[in-house]
């Protein structure tokens, strides 16, 4: 250890009842009292070198404020904001020429993503005053490419739910069906593409919350390899299931949009393992320059016989998962299951981490990491008041509870979970080398209802109940995961029940780490087959 000085203040607050308090915390006694004397005074001079650090000005990465102006920043009247999907408005582009592949298109980010000077709602009502002062890495590279950044798109509660009813502004409408979800937590980001408000939607995945909003949408949604887009300026659930990416209304707009922001930012550490953006494969270019790309010859795709099984399963959504798999014969390719048995733990593993990890994270624990920390955004929610929490959804109140509860009663769920990751991983990999790409339905159900206004916290949570079981477990073992829509299904609860409107079905394609490249061909090709919203 490093000690600097073993003298203190007279007026140093450090007690020696606090030693005792702080051991008997730890479950023991100091009972010699030389042994705890010494210990005072170590630890009163830790507590003046931290005082010193907590003086110094924090860091935040500069902003390019002249040549990214933030213009028209405002809250969305609610007569142009018909689904719900604005959380706040603005126009930033680039002020220089600039011919980059995103000019012309228009861009929504996930409420979750800092962007400098535009207030930062996290669709909740913890706290209402937070503006960034920094924009994400990924914010920056969509501007140096070009893209126009719209505004901010509503994100469920504090990002804590999969369906699109708790965010603090008001439920997201389904594009397809009005009074239904989204899905989320990228909920506002799903609706916007798919209403064609704008072109293309950065969301945020943690548990499927990229290709939840994909999947009810009937979008293209990738949750790249981990680590593959930086996370730097993002607000984080747990470090090591964190991924932003792409939702747009074709293959070829989100391998467009995923060049832009890929790359190692040498800030976050999530990223340390990713090409430099010079070295990022150009996706786009790679999908148009194929010589026929219907072809899959010579592929092979392995179906996850466990993903078909999962809970709440809707027959309806497995029959057509397995139609559109059968599609890629036509296109040339070999498909088959294969069974992956550590899949259906998949998402018990996540839910370890999510839940233990993200109460951690919340309160500013999360150690062991290097990058950029939104310390502004974390004082607006830790320390937890009664004020804070009586404004605070049901699942956030849950993640709290049952992440207090893990500390005390299973306090090595972090790193069981943690390796049980790892053979999840493995496990895949070992798939993969057999196979191209992985393929399995993305959700068990189509889009429901939105609750009640007067909805308890048990029928808040059922409506997500086994939603993300085939998403979660790739949030875990790092993979990428493509959702892209297959076809529709009529509506059988809610409001609509018996009207005939439909809704959209995904799938997922899994790849090897770092191989995008595949993941989309596979999808590319099925895409310019057939027309999704005919099947």
């Amino acid at each position: 250890m490093s000690v600097f000085s073993l003298d203190y203040r007279a007026d140093n607050p450090v007690t020696l009842q606090q030693v005792d308090d702080l051991a008997a915390s730890l479950g023991v006694k100091i009972t010699d009292a030389q042994e705890k004397e010494d210990l005072h005074r170590l630890l009163a001079v830790y507590h003046e070198s931290t005082e010193q650090l907590m003086a110094l000005e924090d860091y935040s990465p500069p902003v390019d404020l002249a040549r990214f102006p933030r213009e028209n920043v405002h809250f969305p009247d609610p007569k142009d904001n018909q689904l719900g999907a604005w959380a706040w408005r603005t126009t930033i582009k680039d002020s220089q020429p600039n011919n980059g592949p995103l000019v012309g298109k228009t861009i929504a980010v996930k409420d979750c993503i800092a962007i400098a000077g535009v207030p930062f709602l996290i669709g909740t009502n913890m706290f209402k005053d937070y503006v960034p002062d920094v924009d994400a890495t990924l914010i920056t590279r969509l501007l140096e490419s070009g893209g126009t950044v719209a505004g901010r798109a509503v994100c469920e509660n504090m990002c804590h739910s999969a369906t699109s009813h708790s965010a603090a502004t008001g439920v997201v409408h389904n594009p397809y069906a009005r009074g239904y979800s989204t899905g989320g937590s990228s909920s506002g980001c799903g609706a916007l593409v798919a209403n064609g408000d704008v072109d293309m939607a950065v969301g945020a995945d943690q548990g499927g919350s990229i290709r939840v909003p994909a999947g009810w949408c009937g979008i293209y949604g990738l949750k790249p390899t981990f680590g593959l887009i930086p996370w730097t300026g993002c607000a984080s659930n747990e470090p090591t299931n964190d991924h932003v990416g792409p939702m747009t209304r074709t293959v070829l707009d989100n391998a467009l949009m995923l060049k832009a922001m890929a790359g190692t930012d040498g800030i976050d550490d999530r990223s340390f393992g990713s090409p430099l953006p010079s070295e990022i494969p150009d996706y786009y270019q790679a999908l148009t320059s194929l010589p026929d790309p219907k072809s899959l010859a010579g592929k092979k795709i392995g179906i996850i016989t466990e993903s078909l099984n999962m809970p709440g399963m809707d027959p309806r959504v497995r029959a057509l998962f397995l139609e559109s798999a059968e599609k890629f014969k036509a296109l040339g390719a070999t498909v088959e299951e294969v069974s992956i048995p550590m899949h259906k733990h998949g998402a018990a593993i996540w839910t370890g981490i999510s839940k233990c990890g993200g109460y951690l994270t919340k309160m500013g624990m999360n150690t062991g990491r290097r990058g950029y920390t939104l310390n502004d955004l974390n004082r607006k929610v830790w320390p937890m008041t009664q004020e804070k929490w009586d404004n605070t959804y049901a699942s956030t109140k849950n993640i709290f509870l049952n992440g207090a509860y893990a500390q005390k009663a299973f306090p090595g769920l972090l790193g069981k979970a943690g390796n049980l990751s790892l053979k999840l991983k493995l496990d895949y990999n070992q798939a993969l080398e057999k196979y191209d790409v992985l393929i399995l339905p993305n959700l068990p159900y189509i889009a429901n209802s939105h609750c009640g206004p007067d909805a308890t916290s048990l029928e808040l949570i059922a409506k997500q109940v086994g939603l993300t079981s085939n998403t979660a477990p790739f949030n875990q073992s790092g993979h990428p995961v493509l959702a892209m829509p297959i076809g529709m299904l009529e509506i059988e609860e809610g409001p609509l029940k018996g009207s005939g409107t439909k809704l959209p079905v995904s799938m997922q394609v899994v790849g090897k780490w770092f191989g995008e490249t595949e993941v989309y061909a596979a999808a590319y090709a099925w895409s310019l087959a057939y027309d999704w919203k005919k099947l």
